[in-house]
Parts: structure tokens; sequence; C-alpha cells
């Protein structure tokens, strides 16, 4: 921030006094720090773990596992064979 040094400047005490007084100012108006919400509004957005998804539709096709793909013995997760780095245990290049 730039400072005009040609300005007339205030003492520690009128300083003091300003803030005092914007202070005393605010605390009067007591709907400052509150915010205007429909708790029951924003409560509709959120999805709660263990909520009601019968109606909901899977919008995924699932395929099964492929002949070049395996399953990784240590985060489950289906890769392509080029990811295979131990054959033996079946693990996946990102868990070895």
């Amino acid at each position: 921030m730039a400072t005009d040094y040609d300005a007339p400047r205030k003492t520690d005490e009128e300083q003091s006094e300003e803030s005092i007084e914007e202070l005393k100012a605010r605390r009067h108006d007591k709907n400052s720090g509150k915010v205007d919400e429909d708790e029951a509004e924003a409560a509709e957005s959120f999805e709660l773990p263990g909520a009601d998804l019968s109606h909901e539709e899977l919008a995924v096709e699932v395929k099964p596992k492929q002949d070049d793909e395996f399953t990784c013995m240590s985060c489950f997760l289906v890769h392509h064979r080029s990811q295979l780095a131990d054959e033996k245990r079946m693990i996946c290049k990102d868990c070895a």
C-alpha cells in the first residue's frame, strides 16, 4: 500500500479513538455478523451417508473383466496387463 508522506499525520491517541468509536458503532449493529440462510433449504443440497438411493439409476455400463485385464490383489482394482508389476502375486505397478 502506498503512503502519502505529505498528508497530515494523526497521533496514536487520535487513531485509537477512531477505532474505538468504530467498534462501538459496530457493536450496536446486532445483525452485522449474521448470515441470512434458510437452514432447511441448505440441508436439501447435502447427501447423507446411508441415504435411500433406491430411486436412483446407475448411469454407467458395467462390463466384465476382459482377457487383457487383471484384478490387483492389493487394491482390488481392475487394470490392463501393462500395469502388472508382479505376475506371481498379481500386484499392479501402483501397489508394488
